[in-house]
């Protein structure tokens, strides 16, 4: 590999058809780009809503050999789409290796935030996605493996099943929708669920709403976003909203009645989404990050991503004084706190493409955090043994 690496920064729509043909090939070639999140569709349409939206073009020689597409918050950088953006990083062909250093270098950035960057690099940490891998014979394969690898967890699911029909009714699920209202029913309920676990509202800036709302009105030939809703009799009771190219389908945002949850309307909703979306050929079903105790009964296969926060040389810290008041709460070896912070101020700064937005986001996540340490503090150490 030869040739200084050198970057222009560019709109969208300025990049002409030949670029956008290396784009598609590359991510067509490699599988570790098989993500829907790096296709030019999803770059091209987030451009359109994203304050800040740029695409990073690098070159060696003149001759372009990657993209990296992203959004500017003052003097930082996150991936475009960011914080709901699950993957990313340069997309480059086979052989070519930019790392996640080189891209802030050559960016400018006072920061690079990255939750789930793929492709080279030293800083931060390791990190696994899961995935559910299909066989080429389908859903009815691989749930007969997975019912007898985990026998009593699936039938579990199916008296769940069968209770939800005795209950409320006629079990049915519908996929591929793209119904505006219940869109912003959807979003409605999960805003409601970061506020009352006292997360920051990723929804309430607006655009967020918006990326959701423009990359569901855009199906394209072999990429799109649209919804899956279950109903029990008359009522609603799970949707889940994904975003899907070639043959990977990506779980983004479910919600399901929580008067229900004893009756798992949200895993059965994945369950029959997987069921006919296999049937139209996905084969790769992404969870996303591991953590739920319900995904290792799904998932077959694992994908290394790295979590990083890549600083401009002098700067200390990434969270703002605000939030470092409250790391001085929890102790310089609390590093559970410290990552919970820096991951809440990143979805902040993302967010928020406002000064005042992101301080008041800060405000309340500091309170948030100190809370949830005093709580800590005064629980008694005998719970843990309960």
């Amino acid at each position: 590999m030869s040739g200084k690496l050198q970057v222009e920064i560019v709109e969208a729509g300025a990049l002409d058809s030949a670029a956008v043909a290396l784009w598609r090939a590359w991510t067509a070639e490699n599988p570790d780009l098989a993500s829907p999140y790096f296709r030019w569709d999803y770059a091209e349409i987030a451009s359109r809503v994203c304050p800040g939206a740029a695409i990073a073009v690098f070159r060696r020689d003149g001759r372009i050999v990657g993209f990296f597409p992203h959004q500017r918050r003052g003097g930082a950088v996150q991936p475009l789409g960011a914080p709901m953006n699950d993957y990313h990083g340069v997309i480059a062909p086979v052989g070519e290796t930019i790392s996640l250093e080189e891209v802030a270098g050559l960016l400018k950035a006072r920061s690079l935030n990255v939750p789930g960057w793929i492709g080279a690099g030293e800083t931060g940490q390791t990190r696994q996605t899961v995935q559910a891998a299909m066989p080429e014979d389908g859903y009815d394969a691989w749930y007969a493996e997975r019912r007898t690898t985990f026998g009593k967890y699936f039938k579990d699911k199916e008296r769940a099943r069968r209770s939800l029909e005795t209950e409320l009714g006629t079990v049915r699920v519908e996929r591929g929708l793209r119904d505006a209202a219940l869109l912003d029913q959807l979003i409605d309920l999960k805003a409601a669920q970061y506020r009352r676990s006292g997360l920051h509202d990723i929804f309430a800036c607006g655009w967020t709403r918006d990326l959701l709302h423009a990359l569901m009105a855009d199906p394209r030939a072999d990429f799109g976003a649209s919804m899956a809703a279950m109903h029990a009799g008359d009522k609603l009771v799970a949707v889940e909203f994904s975003l899907h190219a070639g043959r990977r389908y990506h779980f983004w945002f479910p919600v399901y009645e929580p008067s229900l949850a004893r009756c798992s309307p949200g895993i059965l909703l994945s369950m029959d989404t997987m069921r006919l979306a296999s049937a139209e050929g996905f084969r790769v079903f992404d969870f996303g990050f591991e953590g739920e105790p319900y995904k290792k009964y799904f998932v077959n296969a694992r994908q290394t991503v790295r979590e990083a926060v890549v600083l401009k040389p002098g700067l200390s810290q990434a969270l703002g004084d605000m939030a470092a008041g409250v790391l001085a709460q929890a102790g310089d070896k609390d590093e559970k706190v410290r990552t919970s912070l820096r991951r809440r101020w990143a979805t902040i700064e993302a967010c928020e493409p406002t000064s005042a937005g992101r301080l008041k986001g800060t405000a309340a996540a500091a309170r948030a955090m100190a809370h949830k340490l005093a709580a800590r503090k005064k629980t008694p150490a005998r719970v843990a043994h309960a």
